[in-house]
């Protein structure tokens, strides 16, 4: 008699294996593009799409539909397919086209593997950087096949605090704008995923984000999660591939507890 749970550890296994190659074709993809000659077109929000985008996307979506047609994929350049599939793969070929365009190196490539909507594995690669975090449910977070985890922070006055689309939450949120820029024992600033992976490895304790996308936050919340910390919207509501896109990271409860109320006090 098959045991069930040795059984799903298998699938697991292949399906985190499936995922750490796909992360090795979008990465070495992207460093080909990188600081090439680039053709540029502009979307309807005006954020730049690259002949690289639409060729990483390209390339991991044939990998994904030969290995697994039974699943959907969800992509940012070229749509959702099988949005009825009980598993669905989502990607973000380039996350950080604007960095990406500008020779800046912390540009990302995130991979979501979604079971009923909710993220069990997730990898955010850093082309550039050469560096691959991997979240897995149940099995915790790595960089590069080392162990990672959030740090211990509880207190946000005491913490790193990164602000990411920090422009656009001046724009509609301008007060709060204000009271983030009296927050943390020090802030930085930036637009991609990286702040978030920095969480999940212990270096950054706190992230707020504005305007994502399903592709951009959910490949990151399986890592952040099981590196230990907390991710939801900014009313503390899980995220899914319904939430408005407004997102906090938090190295622990209690810190994510403070960036609420930072956030809606």
């Amino acid at each position: 008699m098959l045991n069930p749970t040795s059984s799903q550890n298998t699938e697991m296994a292949d399906l985190v294996t499936h995922a750490m190659a796909v992360a090795d074709i979008a990465n070495t993809a992207a460093r080909g593009y990188f600081r090439g000659r680039l053709g540029v077109e502009f979307k309807s929000d005006e954020s730049p799409v690259t002949q690289a985008d639409k060729g990483v996307e390209t390339q991991v979506r044939t990998y994904l539909e030969q290995h697994f047609p039974d699943h959907g994929i969800f992509g940012e350049e070229h749509g959702f397919e099988g949005q009825n599939c009980r598993e669905v793969w989502i990607i973000d070929p380039i996350d950080g086209t604007r960095s990406f365009l500008s020779g800046h190196p912390l540009f990302g490539f995130l991979l979501g593997h979604l079971v009923n909507g909710k993220p069990d594995i997730g990898v955010i690669g850093m082309p550039a950087l050469n560096e691959v975090f991997v979240g897995v449910s149940g099995q915790g977070a790595t960089l590069n096949g080392n162990a990672i985890a959030t740090s211990k922070k509880t207190r946000l006055d005491q913490s790193i605090l990164f602000v990411n689309e920090g422009d656009k939450i001046y724009r509609d949120h301008p007060a709060l704008f204000a009271k983030l820029m009296q927050s943390g024992q020090t802030r930085r600033f930036a637009y991609d995923c990286y702040p978030h992976a920095l969480l999940a490895a212990g270096h950054v304790d706190a992230v707020i984000d504005y305007d994502l996308q399903p592709y951009d936050f959910l490949p990151v919340l399986a890592v952040v999660e099981t590196a230990g910390g907390v991710m939801t919207d900014w009313n503390g509501k899980p995220l899914d591939l319904n939430s408005d896109g407004r997102v906090i990271s938090a190295a622990t409860p209690e810190l994510h507890a403070e960036m609420l109320d930072k956030v809606n006090g």
